[in-house]
């Protein structure tokens, strides 16, 4: 594969189809996540120069993008994505880098955030230097939330008041950077893993039906 991650133009639009397609598609094999996007969204932000795209020559490999929140303090790597022909040879790494490296470029005083379900890629943002984070420390902003509303597991979100739910909340601040040694990572990273997995048995845990009573 000779895959090269480009800075998003204009001329990229037309893989944002594409994009959108592939984001819902991954987010219904995982039952989780944000599971739509419409293109000429995408396009706004390749315009805007606000997104990084993977291609092995012409064939679309990966994509993710930046957004912005509460007049630049906060920013957010979203709809990060590889497609499933090129998985497992640590793009999803490579992309992610390059959106953190543009957003810190682009955007140097704000906070980098964001709210996953993937342990994969909670590894990434703790190399990066991503920490933990209760969802008050995050963005406010209405419009951010109500993204969440294509999400499958937008009840759960509800129900906790949005205080809480599958995804994780993940912090980088500028003002406060985290030097972690390799051995304090995979500590971190075990304890994500433990908190996911009591999410899950918490949130999705089934209710087994009541035996009928026969009189």
């Amino acid at each position: 594969m000779s895959i090269k991650l480009y800075y998003c133009t204009p001329d990229h639009h037309k893989y944002a189809e594409a994009i959108c397609e592939l984001i819902e598609t991954a987010a219904k094999q995982r039952g989780t996540g944000i599971a739509k996007r419409e293109p000429e969204y995408i396009k706004t932000k390749m315009t805007n120069g606000n997104a990084v795209i993977a291609l092995d020559g012409d064939e679309l490999a990966g994509f993710c993008y930046i957004e912005i929140w509460e007049e630049k303090k906060y920013v957010a790597n979203s709809g990060l994505i590889v497609h499933w022909d090129y998985r497992g040879h640590g793009l999803a790494k490579k992309i992610k880098a390059k959106a953190f490296e543009l957003s810190r470029k682009k955007y140097p005083n704000s906070k980098l955030f964001g709210i996953t379900t993937s342990l994969p890629v909670m590894k990434i943002n703790s190399d990066l230097g991503y920490r933990p984070v209760t969802f008050s420390e995050l963005t406010q902003d209405e419009t951010f939330w109500k993204g969440c509303q294509s999400c499958p597991n937008y009840d759960i979100l509800s129900r906790n008041n949005r205080s809480n739910c599958l995804c994780t909340g993940m912090l980088f601040d500028p003002n406060k950077p985290v030097q972690l040694s390799e051995k304090k990572k995979k500590q971190n990273l075990d304890t994500f893993y433990r908190w996911v997995r009591l999410k899950k048995q918490s949130f999705l845990k089934v209710i087994k039906p009541q035996k009928e009573v026969k009189s």
